[in-house]
């Protein structure tokens, strides 16, 4: 086995998180109840904030919670056969067990293969359009395909506005400049559905959860539904930036429709906003760690010549 009492993905005395056994013994045991050899588990070189994940093999992974994230996972049980029914792109679950094995829950699903994609420089850069359509599309099928599921959290949209105001009494920002946000955020609502239909969400299809092919450069996978919700499905456009959104809602749509363009716009302004007095987070490195980067982002993409009808939504 490639792992090792002290690998930086063990907790102390080389066990991995939440494990009632030893590492070695644990790892050795779900490779075998998969058909594995226990020599080829390897840990995945990059790994995340919620999970501990191991290749099982070439064809399987493993992924086993942090004890903060086991609720994450047990919905991402439920989420994933859902998706995967529904006919979208994600890789299939093969196993879950909820403690049987270790303290915490674990999940074993089909590897699916590829790169992390890039973003376009800008809303008209060409390079990885296709992929971005793509995307759009597969959204489209888990919002319209899903219908009802147990076990998923409400997301409830939230009115910026009261969070402008009360930027502005804590010095955050000048009068004039909120005043001028509400009504920015006041056109954006006149699009607006007075009553958005919650649809399930991914809640993170950022590019940090997609495989592209490496030459082609399309979709192979959307992965880890750990934050999926029943949302307003305007948010998902959210986790992607401002110059990706047009290719995504054109695959979505057919078409990049105002009311939609706005809706969307509504989502990444207010979190732009609310990112203003929070801390930084140094050792992130996904596109909006930074507090001040998502406002950049809309900035750099209405400074881009944007494709109609979004210059009219400034």
């Amino acid at each position: 086995m490639r792992l090792a009492a002290g690998n930086a993905n063990a907790g102390r005395e080389g066990r991995p998180y939440g494990c009632r056994m030893s590492s070695l013994g644990a790892l050795a045991e779900i490779a075998r109840r998969h058909g594995v050899d226990p020599g080829d588990v390897a840990a995945v070189p990059s790994q995340g904030v919620a999970n501990r994940v191991y290749f099982l093999g070439g064809d399987l992974v493993l992924r086993i919670a942090l004890a903060e994230s086991a609720d994450d996972l047990r919905k991402e049980a439920v989420v994933i056969p859902a998706a995967v029914r529904a006919g979208v792109r994600t890789p299939e679950l093969v196993d879950f067990d909820d403690g049987q094995l270790l303290s915490t829950p674990y999940m074993v699903v089909k590897r699916a293969k590829g790169i992390a994609p890039g973003v376009p420089g800008g809303p008209r850069d060409r390079q990885w359009l296709a992929l971005y359509r793509e995307l759009g599309s597969e959204l489209s099928i888990l919002h319209s395909g899903v219908d009802a599921l147990d076990g998923v959290p409400v997301d409830n949209d939230a009115d910026p506005r009261p969070l402008v105001a009360g930027l502005a009494r804590a010095g955050y920002l000048s009068t004039d400049v909120a005043d001028w946000l509400t009504a920015w955020f006041d056109r954006l609502d006149s699009h607006r559905p007075r009553e958005a239909q919650a649809r399930l969400i991914h809640g993170d299809a950022s590019p940090t959860n997609l495989l592209a092919d490496p030459d082609s450069k399309r979709l192979n996978a959307i992965l880890d539904w750990g934050d999926a919700a029943w949302a307003d499905p305007a948010t998902e456009f959210a986790k992607l930036p401002l110059r990706a959104v047009p290719a995504l809602l054109e695959g979505y749509l057919g078409e990049c429709d105002e009311a939609w363009a706005a809706r969307i716009l509504w989502h990444h302004l207010h979190w732009a906003i609310a990112r203003l007095p929070t801390p930084a987070e140094q050792d992130a490195a996904h596109w909006s760690a930074q507090p001040g980067n998502r406002l950049l982002e809309i900035m750099r993409f209405f400074l881009n010549d944007p494709p109609l009808p979004w210059p009219a939504l400034r």
